[in-house]
């Protein structure tokens, strides 16, 4: 009796791990593209430097993100934590403008997929993002000086505030897909940005990918205008 007892009371506990473990075969795999995705993976591209970037998984809800460009003025550098309603992002990272001043951001933000809150928006994947944001920098001032060596002055600049902007995917076929995403922001000293950006993306299969890309903003710091290529492999 007592054996009989134990076994129906494990039989409801084995049926639900396998039906839990079936689940979990059968969810469908994310797009290379999706900001939620947490995977280790490694990235190749190009955007006037040669950059190289990266993901590592920590477990299946938090990884660590890097990118730099080949001489190290450009980078960034934080962590995700994946969440039912989102993914969280932490980043530090280092920015140069066409015009020769620099900006370092320190963000916390969020990307919220709107198929979580039940919003049906057909084949299009819509990911809304919204944080905060600190900036520290400098810009360049032309000055009515004579001389070459002071007629550009850098000018400190510091700002506090946050942005708003959305990201959005859209699949072609197994193989392709569409991508765009703008967003803008205010902060204090009269900061404000915008930006914005598109492409497309070739996924060759289940682990390596393709991305041709263009990307613009402008804000008190100065300009930035790319259009950039990259290659991702994912690690299974």
């Amino acid at each position: 009796m007592r054996n009989f007892t134990n076994l129906s009371l494990l039989l409801p506990l084995a049926l639900t791990s396998s039906l839990s473990f079936a689940a979990e075969l059968t969810k469908p795999e994310k797009d290379p593209n999706d900001p939620t995705k947490v995977i280790t993976k490694i990235g190749l591209g190009y955007t006037e430097d040669l950059t190289i970037s990266g993901s590592l998984a920590l477990d299946a809800t938090r990884k660590l993100n890097a990118k730099t460009n080949f001489d190290a003025s450009e980078w960034r550098l934080g962590g995700s934590w994946l969440f039912d309603f989102g993914i969280i992002n932490f980043a530090v990272s280092r920015s140069e403008y066409d015009e020769g001043g620099y900006k370092n951001n320190y963000s916390l933000g969020t990307f919220l997929p709107l198929n979580v809150l039940g919003v049906d928006t057909g084949k299009w994947m819509v990911f809304p993002m919204a944080g905060f944001n600190h900036n520290t920098g400098e810009t360049v001032t032309p000055t009515e000086s004579d001389t070459l060596q002071d007629s550009i002055v850098m000018q400190q600049n510091t700002s506090n505030g946050g942005y708003l902007g959305a990201f959005t995917i859209r699949p072609i076929n197994e193989h392709w897909t569409a991508l765009a995403f703008a967003g803008g922001g205010m902060g204090s000293n009269d900061y404000s940005n915008v930006w914005g950006g598109g492409g497309i993306s070739y996924k060759l299969n289940s682990q390596n990918s393709f991305n041709l890309f263009a990307f613009i903003s402008d804000d008190n710091f100065g300009q930035i205008n790319k259009v950039g290529f990259s290659y991702t492999y994912e690690f299974k």
